[in-house]
């Protein structure tokens, strides 16, 4: 039995190299539709890994209180309405009413984007993020700290001249000192590094390892733009009280908007785990396109397989005639003819499969993003591939095997 294997997987393999250029194009076609699927499931599923992380960092039990829904709809380009922004006010008076228990609020600002920092003679490019915060932020927003510790009460307190740096702040301005205790200068105000982040990397060009965090009266004291948007985060420490605690702030921040009971809110209130389920589902809809294209050119991949077979059929009827009429069985001749379909099937898939991954990983590797092994989408290409070549080489093995021996023995 092996060795009728091992030999029709030798005879299929000449007759590949006997009309090589048909087999290169329809390996070509059977790869084209295998790479759309690897490659475009790929690119979705780093896509979904990378945004996943970023906003699974907030921790299950996190919600934030913020100026808009994340599903705020557009009317012509413009909001249907404009929220006012989350004012200091507001986080104060939040602060003082909000009192659920088990539960950590956050408050933060972005004073700028585009700060330059200073370390004795090295200084940065203007790229730096300046982030104001009280003593919860770096917990709520899934944080580490990699060196150092974090603000404590007193220091956000006091408006201590204290900060946190990036892992990228790190690297660039300290090369092999340890940053712990040294001071750098933001805005020619000095400050004490008392730790360092791990590393978060980018995500769409945004460099979240270029960032220093400072205590939130610091920061504004330097950065005094009026219309500051500050952002709300509120961490329950028990997840099932995680919905009352989200419906209590909702009431208490419509308190502090002074809305009336018939009003909509005038902000919005996100769950990191809902933002997860919408991102979900948007690719889930890139990936079923990408089921749709590739089953299209799978389908005529299939049709060109079959069509090539059956012109092989043709070309060798005296060789099948030959077989036949030196004892050949007609199972013997169809599993030749599915042995070579089947490699030829396989050979597309392997090839699609590698274009499948670099097209992924070139993809992931553009916009920044975690690339992962699409096990799931390979598993499937050869999956795939298989049932093709199957259907493929079934009636072109059949025909193959109910020729006549004497009539094939008289073809020309």
């Amino acid at each position: 039995m092996f060795s009728l294997v091992r030999e029709n997987i030798r005879i299929a393999f000449d007759s590949i190299k006997g009309q090589l250029l048909r087999t290169i194009l329809t390996i070509l076609i059977i790869a084209i539709g295998i790479t759309a699927l690897v490659g475009i499931l790929s690119a979705v599923s780093a896509l979904e890994t990378t945004i996943s992380s970023d906003f699974s960092s907030m921790g299950a039990n996190t919600f934030n209180i913020q100026r808009y829904e994340f599903t705020a709809q557009r009317q012509q380009g413009k909001r249907q309405k404009t929220n006012p922004i989350i004012s200091y006010q507001n986080i104060r008076d939040f602060e003082n009413q909000y009192n659920f228990p088990f539960t950590k609020t956050s408050v933060s600002f972005t004073g700028t984007s585009m700060a330059e920092v200073k370390y004795e003679n090295v200084k940065t490019d203007p790229e730096v993020t300046v982030i104001g915060s009280n003593e919860n932020f770096i917990q709520n927003s899934g944080l580490k700290v990699d060196q150092g510790r974090e603000f404590n009460v007193l220091e956000v307190d006091n408006n201590s001249n204290v900060c946190i740096i990036g892992s990228d702040l790190v690297k660039a301005l300290f090369k092999d000192e340890d940053p712990i205790g040294q001071t750098i200068s933001i805005r020619g105000f000095k400050f004490k590094v008392i730790g360092a982040l791990e590393s978060k990397g980018s995500t769409f060009g945004n460099n979240q390892d270029l960032r220093v965090i400072m205590p939130l009266q610091k920061a504004r004291s330097i950065f005094t733009n009026a219309n500051i948007n500050y952002a709300l985060s509120v961490m329950v420490e028990k997840k099932e009280l995680l919905q009352q605690a989200q419906d209590d702030a909702i009431v208490s921040f419509r308190n502090i908007r002074g809305l009336t009971p018939v009003e909509d809110n005038n902000f919005g209130l996100e769950r990191s785990d809902d933002l997860i389920n919408r991102i979900g589902a948007i690719t889930g809809i890139l990936a079923t396109a990408a089921w749709i294209i590739s089953i299209i050119t799978i389908l005529g991949s299939s049709i060109a397989l079959m069509n090539i077979m059956l012109v092989s059929v043709s070309e060798r009827t005296r060789e099948i005639g030959v077989r036949k009429a030196l004892g050949a069985k007609q199972g013997t001749i169809a599993f030749q003819f599915f042995i070579e379909t089947i490699i030829i099937g396989q050979l597309g898939g392997i090839l699609g499969m590698i274009l499948g991954i670099l097209l992924g990983f070139g993809f992931a590797s553009v916009v920044d993003f975690q690339f992962s092994m699409p096990w799931s989408a390979m598993i499937w290409a050869s999956l795939i591939t298989f049932v093709v070549a199957i259907i493929s080489g079934s009636y072109p093995a059949s025909k193959a095997a109910k020729l006549d021996p004497i009539e094939s023995l008289r073809y020309e």
